[in-house]
């Protein structure tokens, strides 16, 4: 009578045994874009004219990737004082594949972005990495290329 009683139980623990393991996130590839990148560097180059954009005295910016979307953030390090304040800050969504990224701007506070796709292309060295790719919006009279590098934040 006791080994029936036992008997469910022991079926228990065995089928208990018999599961497979479900994924861990340490299991699942990480993007190589995933993080916050801080701008060290950025040119545009307009009808064969190389402007150095950034750095910037008394400025920094930060993107932010997740696996879907991306946001930017510019400003001063005056907190808003002096003639120099400035604060851009703009995101979307993005598409990633091989060194190919779109970045598909929903939100600038230059609202006449918004709602537009931009195509670059991506190289990642070792904490490093640079996108390179076209500006074009006709109706704003925008027609540039642009060479931004990052530096991964730990």
């Amino acid at each position: 009578m006791k080994l029936m009683r036992l008997l469910p139980l022991t079926a228990i623990a065995l089928a208990s045994c018999n599961q497979k393991p479900t994924a861990t996130i340490a299991e699942v590839p990480v993007s190589p874009m995933i993080g916050t990148w801080k701008l060290v560097s950025a040119v545009t180059v307009t009808k064969g004219d190389t402007v150095k954009d950034y750095p910037v005295p008394n400025q920094e910016m930060i993107k932010v990737l997740n696996a879907t979307h991306f946001a930017f953030m510019r400003h001063d390090l005056s907190k808003g004082k002096g003639k120099d304040a400035t604060y851009t800050a703009g995101g979307g969504t993005y598409d990633f594949k091989g060194d190919k990224y779109t970045e598909h701007l929903a939100y600038l506070n230059a609202r006449e972005w918004e709602g537009r796709s931009f195509d670059f292309t991506v190289q990642f060295k070792h904490d490093t990495l640079v996108q390179k790719g076209i500006e074009k919006i006709d109706s704003l009279n925008i027609n540039h290329e642009i060479i931004e590098t990052y530096v991964k934040q730990k």
